[in-house]
């Protein structure tokens, strides 16, 4: 910027921004914030965690953000949490009332694999919050054409065992809300910079105009973003950070579209997952080769080579966003926190995962208004770390408290302030200062004892076949080896390409699990007929990979073998094909 308006314009805003800012530090540091127990009857005070503590045991902050789920959607029966309200009887006692049938319908149970969830952008959360009374969500869906069928439903621990299993053993936040009253694309530029805007100049921060629904003003333009986000601080003080992408499908239409065209997404490209290659701060500070390919993140882990702070966000497939199988989505959740927890860094580690928006999904707590541009619909989040507390956390908190986290952690407490930050916008709200946002450190406890791993079966629904089940024909040369990192602690191997395990079976998804590392070669997985090669390298010791999968299989007996195929890539030192478990679905109906 130039010209004197420009610079009494930043001026005026710094030394506005400085006054807030002080306000709002003085009233936060009067807070204090509680964390509740599992089904405890009121918040208890609790030991503040000093920050130094945390600055010594989190080196890595790593923040996996699925797709398109209500907390009431997932986690509104988990015992504890400010689930649903039912009676004593567990019976709902809300409702929304149905246009298209003149009934008010309550919440139900819904043990399918699929939904199809409602639509979600900025004027159907409207809709749905209702000032308040959060009884719109099947008007929205209805008002749009869309199916109403599912908009009421939740899952338990029946569909989702893993995800429950995770808040069992480490820490379930049932107050956290879309930083944004909006859908996906938003919601993922306040994941990464606490705001959303349209910016006619993509050199000048200041030209940026707030815009929370559609701040797109051109596609595949970059850059295109030109406010001050959070790599910018990262970068300017020499804190490492990667955002991890899973190359395929988008998993999300632009604007208002209910249904598009296949879109491909690809770590070079802004897309509405994947904002930061059209961030001018990321292009000024050459760090485009920061965003990179989700299948690097396994090896990242296990080798101790993870960034001190890492996003990883889906693809369609895995992401859950309806009509995507939730069972693809946990698996591949599944695989990522697997991989921290083999690696060197799980001790220094704490991973955040969530669902960015609320999918159309009910759910009964109105969001807090903080500015125009939200709290959002409150989505499922969870803690997993070694020092997580066992509780849930009953703190209000959004995307927000996440670059608080990290402000704190890695930047000596500096926010994404344009009075402060060396970089001004004018951002209307400091996101991570505002009173009502809680603190993520109150979810840790360094002095408890270290948490245990928890390896998890990617696929619990599944039927697992062990490597050693009678139901698994060998053929030629294997030898069973015991790893207590294998599924069931062992694992056949063999390296002759005259050497077949076979499996037959009947069902409708398959998942083949096999080891990865430096001396491994290419498997042949043959399924009725069809050869595909899987490449078995990985620069270092992966277990419990799943590198191979079918769904939709015909409810039939089908045909699986696995067979070494006698080459290798050229970066492994050997030949072998670790055979560690198979899972498949029975054949039953599902929608």
């Amino acid at each position: 910027m130039s010209g004197s308006s420009s610079a009494c314009r930043r001026t005026s805003l710094a030394a506005g921004r400085a006054r807030w800012g002080l306000l709002l530090l003085s009233l936060a540091a009067g807070l204090w914030l509680v964390v509740a127990g599992v089904g405890a009857a009121a918040p208890a005070p609790v030991r503040r965690v000093p920050l130094e503590e945390a600055r010594s045991k989190i080196q890595h902050v790593v923040i996996i953000m699925q797709e398109n789920r209500s907390f009431d959607h997932y986690f509104g029966t988990y015992p504890g949490a400010n689930g649903i309200p039912r009676d004593a009887n567990g019976v709902p006692t809300v409702c929304n009332p149905n246009p298209l049938t003149g009934t008010c319908d309550k919440p139900f149970l819904d043990t399918g694999d699929v939904n199809y969830g409602g639509p979600h952008f900025m004027r159907d959360a409207i809709t749905a919050i209702d000032g308040g009374k959060m009884d719109g969500f099947i008007i929205a869906a209805a008002n749009k054409g869309q199916p109403t069928q599912d908009v009421m439903s939740y899952h338990d621990r029946g569909q989702i065992p893993n995800y429950w299993a995770y808040a069992d053993t480490y820490l379930l936040q049932d107050n956290l809300f879309e930083p944004v009253e909006s859908w996906t694309m938003p919601s993922h530029l306040f994941l990464v910079s606490a705001w959303s805007a349209r910016c006619p100049n993509p050199a000048d921060p200041m030209s940026c105009i707030n815009d929370p629904a559609n701040p797109r003003v051109a596609q595949n333009t970059s850059p295109l973003y030109a406010w001050t986000d959070i790599t910018y601080l990262l970068h300017k003080n020499k804190v490492s950070w990667k955002y991890y992408v899973n190359q395929g499908i988008e998993p999300e239409c632009p604007g208002e579209q209910l249904t598009c065209a296949p879109r491909m997404q690809l770590v070079n490209q802004e897309s509405l997952v994947n904002p930061l290659p059209a961030f001018t701060t990321v292009h000024d500070d050459h760090e485009l080769s920061n965003i990179v390919d989700e299948a690097t993140f396994a090896t990242d882990a296990v080798t101790g080579n993870l960034p001190s702070v890492a996003w990883v966000v889906p693809s369609h497939v895995v992401s859950e966003h309806p009509t995507a199988h939730i069972s693809a989505g946990q698996a591949y959740v599944t695989g990522l926190i697997n991989a921290v927890m083999q690696g060197p860094d799980w001790n220094s580690t704490a991973i955040f995962l969530a669902w960015d928006d609320w999918g159309g999904f009910y759910d009964h707590v109105p969001p807090p208004t903080i500015d125009q541009n939200g709290y959002g619909i409150r989505v499922p989040g969870l803690l997993i770390s070694p020092y997580a507390k066992h509780t849930i956390d009953h703190q209000t908190l959004s995307f927000d408290a996440y670059l608080k986290f990290i402000e704190d952690l890695f930047l000596g407490g500096q926010r994404l302030d344009p009075a402060t930050d060396g970089r001004p916008d004018p951002r209307p709200t400091v996101r991570e200062d505002v009173a009502q946002l809680g603190d993520l450190l109150d979810e840790f406890d360094f002095s408890q004892t270290p948490r245990p791993i928890l390896i998890l079966p990617p696929y619990p629904s599944y039927t697992r076949v062990e490597d050693t089940a009678p139901a698994i024909s060998y053929v030629g040369s294997w030898r069973l080896r015991a790893d207590r990192r294998a599924s069931g602690g062992t694992e056949h191997v063999a390296s002759d390409p005259g050497a077949t395990a076979t499996l037959t079976f009947t069902g409708t998804d398959l998942a083949v699990t096999l080891t990865k590392g430096p001396q491994l070669g290419i498997a042949n997985v043959t399924l009725d007929g069809t050869v595909t090669p899987v490449d078995l390298y990985s620069p270092a010791p992966l277990f419990q990979q799943i590198v191979f999968e079918a769904h939709k299989l015909r409810p039939v007996s089908h045909v699986l073998q696995i067979a070494p195929s006698g080459t290798k890539n050229s970066l492994s030192s050997g030949l072998s094909v670790p055979l560690d478990a198979i899972d498949y679905k029975l054949a039953t109906s599902t929608r």
